[in-house]
């Protein structure tokens, strides 16, 4: 199972919460131990342009041969 979560500083350390939908399909409990593999979710720069959002099927390029 892969989920994406953000990242929030309680005290001194960074906490990373597991949501609920995750505890419930992986039965999780207080206490539990949890493999996690850590990486930092790239950006996606696709229409940080104003006015410019995600392309629908009006923008599609078709060939005119």
């Amino acid at each position: 199972m892969q989920v994406i979560v953000k990242v929030k500083k309680i005290g001194g350390s960074l906490m990373a919460r597991i949501p609920s939908e995750a505890v419930k399909e992986l039965s999780l409990k207080e206490d539990d131990e949890v493999q996690i593999e850590l990486s930092k979710k790239r950006k996606s720069y696709f229409g940080v342009f104003k006015g410019v959002g995600e392309f629908t099927e009006d923008d599609r390029l078709e060939s005119r041969l």
